[in-house]
């Protein structure tokens, strides 16, 4: 047994003793033990997690009571011998507490703790047939800061965020005190019956300080009367809020690959292989030459759809794409990098900056999101659009570079590399296999990155193999518009869906790989995401769907970056 367990002696066998001697009320697994493990346990502790990870489930009662090595999950009456109670009691420091405080997870409190050790220590009863599901914990700074500040109508994930974060406590962190918007008088009492917005509702939000458990009320009975909230009040950005504080890092990126950038004209555009800074992991960058060409399909081409048309003339500025699609490799030290060593480069160059410590990271998908079909070298997928645009962000904070998505007409520009047929290569689909993987050939799954003959422009697997985002707004009658040239034209999104991937994928047939096929994206994409709200990072049923980023050779404005980084619709 270890020596840290001498500090939870010195209870009663038979019951927690309270301040003053006196004896807890019995703990009751339903209403006291099951939300603290459901919140803070299950997330890791569930079947799929312990399955791809050697972590072991705590989500029936058969599965908790398992001996676990040398010690049990639960011992029944011994608490102190229960990993479920004495891991949580643990230093801070120590990389064995749970939940891992090292890894930026929220400690359980002294009260949950002791609920968990009262529980165990009465004999650790567990009805028979309650089993536990994984509850998205509701954090003040990701998901309750952002709606308070925003002042305008609340979308129904909105509501279903401030539901459970007011469930789970509302805890509101001691230093976030917004300015008011305006003087607000708090009601005096909490209203009984109809919650009105302006009497009840619009203090709280403009006061901005920690609920008082009247405000919390009230908060929680104007939930379930729907969140009413009349189009006419528009409470605005709260200094210092979340915007306001995305944009200051977006300056200090910007300032960065000012102070970085070297190629001043398109003829200084080469080829090159970036290292990312800290690690070991490469990324080829290959020059698009600016001009001009016809985007779209002609009403002769085969298999072509409505949308693709009518055809129009764009002007495109010079840019470089990454030559194959973000692979695992790279993205998963964006998405977890407090579990990816640090192995520093030989003789890199490469420009980094703490201010990649400052972009928003994913938070962890429940699901392993290759779905068994590889990672090194593999194409990463499973991203949202917002996901994509943060690594972005993430990616030019870490190089001095500046990263974004592609707009669709930029990757068709691309794509088609001075060509006019259906194919880069030509017509007939017959020679897809040179260069793509599709339905028929790739296995039923994706395939390593960069192993088929790349396009004329040398950008490798830019049809098949994933489907690749795009900043725009998917509109089928969009091309419509368009009479003269256009030059750089970019449909900005207004609404979380549909947004544009291009390229096709494994699993798609050669008609869906042609230069100009395009597709949009769908709430269907994450339709099994166990999360509530649905996750704004992954798409678990959009296996087929990736990325590859691309690199203005002018650098824009930092609210131009901001709006690239930030479409304003990321609660998907």
């Amino acid at each position: 047994m270890r020596l840290f367990k001498c500090f939870a002696l010195g209870a009663l066998a038979s019951g927690f003793v309270l301040a003053g001697g006196a004896l807890a009320k019995p703990v009751d697994f339903v209403t006291d033990v099951k939300p603290i493990l459901e919140l803070n346990c299950v997330v890791c502790h569930n079947p799929k997690h312990a399955e791809e990870n050697g972590k072991y489930s705590l989500d029936t009662k058969e599965e908790a009571f398992k001996p676990h090595k040398k010690d049990q999950r639960i011992s029944p009456g011994h608490a102190d011998e229960s990993e479920v109670y004495y891991l949580t009691v643990l230093l801070l420091t120590d990389d064995s507490h749970m939940p891992p405080a090292s890894k930026g997870k929220t400690p359980l409190s002294k009260e949950q703790s002791d609920i968990i050790r009262q529980w165990i220590t009465e004999g650790a009863n567990w009805p028979e047939g309650v089993s536990l599901k994984v509850v998205m914990k509701a954090e003040f700074a990701r998901d309750i800061e952002p709606i308070l500040e925003r002042g305008g109508p609340l979308s129904d994930a909105d509501r279903e965020i401030l539901r459970l974060w007011l469930a789970q406590g509302a805890t509101w962190p001691t230093e976030v005190s917004f300015p008011s918007a305006k003087v607000a008088a708090g009601a005096s009492t909490a209203p009984a019956g109809q919650i009105d917005f302006a009497r009840d509702v619009e203090p709280i939000f403009v006061h901005g300080g920690s609920l008082t458990d009247q405000a919390k009320g009230t908060l929680a009975k104007w939930v379930e009367q729907g969140a009413s909230w009349p189009a006419e009040a528009k409470l605005g950005q709260a200094q210092g809020g979340a915007q306001a504080k995305d944009m200051a890092v977006v300056e200090q990126i910007r300032l960065l690959i000012l102070a970085a950038s070297k190629e001043k004209a398109e003829a200084d555009m080469k080829l090159y292989t970036n290292t990312i800074p800290g690690t070991t992991v490469t990324y080829s960058m290959t020059p698009i030459p600016a001009g001009q060409f016809v985007m779209g399909s002609p009403d002769s081409e085969a298999k072509r759809k409505d949308d693709e048309g009518p055809q129009h003339k764009v002007k495109i500025d010079p840019f470089w794409m990454e030559q194959c699609s973000v692979t695992w490799d790279e993205y998963e030290l964006f998405m977890y990098p407090e579990e990816k060593s640090s192995t520093p480069a030989d003789a890199t160059t490469n420009y980094t900056t703490p201010a990649a410590d400052a972009v928003t990271r994913p938070t962890k998908p429940y699901v392993e999101m290759s779905f068994g079909m590889g990672k090194e070298g593999y194409p990463a997928i499973s991203m949202t659009q917002h996901a994509a645009n943060i690594y972005c962000q993430w990616l030019s904070a870490k190089t001095g570079h500046f990263y974004r998505l592609p707009t669709e007409a930029e990757w068709e520009y691309a794509c088609r590399a001075g060509t006019t047929t259906a194919y880069f290569f030509g017509d007939d689909p017959a020679k897809l296999g040179e260069y793509a993987w599709f339905a028929d050939n790739s296995d039923f799954k994706y395939q390593k990155v960069g192993k088929k003959k790349p396009n004329p422009w040398g950008v490798y697997d830019v049809i098949g193999n994933v489907d690749q985002w795009t900043l725009d707004q998917y509109d089928p009658t969009y091309y419509k518009q368009f009479t003269d040239l256009v030059t750089e034209p970019w449909n900005k999104a207004t609404k979380p869906y549909p947004h544009v991937v291009r390229g096709g994928s494994w699993k798609d047939d050669a008609e869906k790989l042609r230069s100009a096929c395009r597709l949009g994206s769908s709430p269907d994409w994450k339709m099994q995401d166990p999360q509530l709200p649905k996750s704004i990072w992954f798409l678990t049923d959009a296996q087929f769907v990736g990325f590859r980023v691309i690199r203005p050779l002018k650098v824009p404005t930092a609210q131009e970056m901001y709006n690239y980084w930030h479409s304003g619709v990321e609660k998907e």
